[in-house]
């Protein structure tokens, strides 16, 4: 048991599937897991281990925003074992060509600030993802046949951002998408040894401003889910 994480040594498996909603780790958990079992509650962050075709998984809340994921990836990792940890969570599209429900798995991330910038005081951090799982991870979702991208996004530190010049900065630069949480989550992975990546789903295209409903969100996540899985436990 940490500060934030009430679950029991051996609670936790070593893959952990990180959703930001702790709502959307249990509806996760009851749709793809084997005999999903709450391993924490603490603060309302809700956390759930079971098995999928046989793996033990974990899926876990991490809260919204850079500084609340810190606090759980850190003691995830250190505290419980984890080893790889892959966010599944909902991202804006800032590029035409990438539509609603498409996935995005994030390559690298930029960000205007993180919970770990401190380490960094005169020198500029570059976060990606395991090459291992993102390779899988791409290779799962085009078995699937779900429309797929891989590159750079934007971790925004604010979700109501006003600076629609940095929008089109990005988007002059190829990033595909903006969310909260992943550059974070592959610095700390860096940091204390695990793997990490993100697969998004497209919620919000930002240039045309279209949106799904929560209904359509709801429905429109299995994809991502599953994806994740396969690269978690693929083959060499």
């Amino acid at each position: 048991m940490t500060i934030h994480i009430g679950a029991s040594p051996g609670d936790i498996a070593e893959t952990v599937l990180m959703p930001g909603d702790p709502l959307r780790a249990r509806w996760a958990a009851e749709t793809f897991l084997e005999a999903p079992r709450q391993i924490n509650a603490l603060r309302g962050m809700l956390g759930y281990t079971g098995h999928w075709r046989g793996h033990r998984v974990t899926i876990h809340g991490s809260g919204m925003g850079m500084p609340s994921l810190s606090i759980y990836a850190h003691e995830l990792i250190r505290d419980f074992g984890a080893r790889s940890l892959i966010r599944i969570g909902s991202a804006g599209s800032l590029q035409d060509h990438v539509h609603l429900r498409d996935l995005v798995l994030a390559m690298s991330c930029s960000a205007r600030a993180t919970p770990s910038a401190g380490l960094f005081p005169d020198f500029s951090f570059a976060p990606c993802a395991d090459f291992g799982l993102l390779a899988a991870a791409h290779g799962a979702a085009q078995r699937r046949g779900y429309p797929v991208h891989v590159g750079g996004i934007h971790s925004s530190d604010a979700f109501y951002d006003e600076r629609p010049e940095l929008d089109a900065q990005l988007r002059r630069h190829g990033v595909l998408a903006v969310e909260m949480e992943a550059a974070e989550l592959y610095t700390v992975a860096a940091r204390l040894g695990a793997r990490a990546l993100a697969v998004l789903t497209i919620s919000d295209h930002l240039p045309s401003r279209e949106s799904l409903t929560p209904e359509e969100r709801e429905s429109g996540f299995h994809a991502m889910v599953e994806v994740a899985l396969e690269a978690a436990f693929a083959e060499g």
